[in-house]
């Protein structure tokens, strides 16, 4: 498939890798981006008349109903929109660990299942769901997160399985640590995340389902795949700092 003029809707889409996704894919000149945000305030001016901006607090059932209705044309659903309250098991805020779920994993099932019935209308539909490499290992210090994140994956692939029969493609983007506002005073080497759009881009134009777009992501999910019991012990030792 290819993006250059499809209609593409990216939640999130005011900083970090949601931001670049709109300009990744203007690049590919696509022919209208629903660029939304809980804040339509916050989104910035990407100073394109393609991009249409469109007020979204994924949390809440009633405003994703409006977005869909609004949005009929829709053929690319990105659920990119997430959030992240640091802590680990026994010292993190629940309330925290809630707030994840309801954002990470929750509201994307409202949106796909907002979506699918405007997808199925519309012609080379697909949908596109940004995860973590957290879906593969707990990172203790963000438990939380990547526990919400792993809920993400297995949905995903449960609406992978089920929207196979109407057609519609759910791919799984697992990115490791990107350089954005999340991971803000990191030291790692991180990838830029203009970057990492534009090889999830060129990764769903060929097809790809699971995707790790990513330098940092790419090594761990290597880790995993040789032995996941090997990347939760990467996990523990970048918990206890060794």
């Amino acid at each position: 498939m290819q993006f250059q003029d499809k209609i593409v809707l990216i939640t999130g889409a005011n900083r970090g890798i949601g931001k670049a996704l709109v300009k990744a894919c203007l690049a590919k000149e696509v022919k209208k981006v629903y660029a939304t945000s809980r804040n339509i305030g916050n989104l910035p001016s990407f100073d394109d008349p393609r991009v249409v901006s469109i007020q979204l607090d994924v949390a809440d059932k009633d405003q994703i109903k409006a977005a869909a209705q609004k949005c009929q044309d829709t053929q690319i659903l990105i659920n990119n929109a997430g959030t992240l309250n640091p802590g680990s098991v026994f010292l993190g805020e629940v309330d925290g660990f809630r707030k994840d779920m309801e954002v990470n994993f929750f509201s994307v099932i409202e949106m796909m299942r907002a979506f699918a019935p405007v997808l199925s209308d519309n012609e080379e539909p697909r949908i596109v769901n940004i995860a973590s490499i957290a879906s593969y290992v707990n990172f203790p210090f963000i438990a939380g997160y990547s526990a919400s994140k792993a809920a993400l994956y297995s949905i995903s692939q449960a609406a992978r399985i089920e929207l196979s029969a109407k057609n519609i493609p759910v791919h799984i983007v697992n990115p490791g640590a990107i350089d954005t506002d999340m991971n803000k005073g990191s030291t790692m080497q991180m990838t830029p995340p203009d970057e990492v759009a534009k090889n999830i881009i060129e990764m769903v134009e060929r097809e790809i389902e699971d995707i790790v777009p990513d330098r940092i992501g790419k090594d761990m999910f290597a880790t995993w795949q040789k032995s996941p019991r090997d990347l939760e012990e990467l996990a523990g030792k970048i918990y206890f700092g060794e």
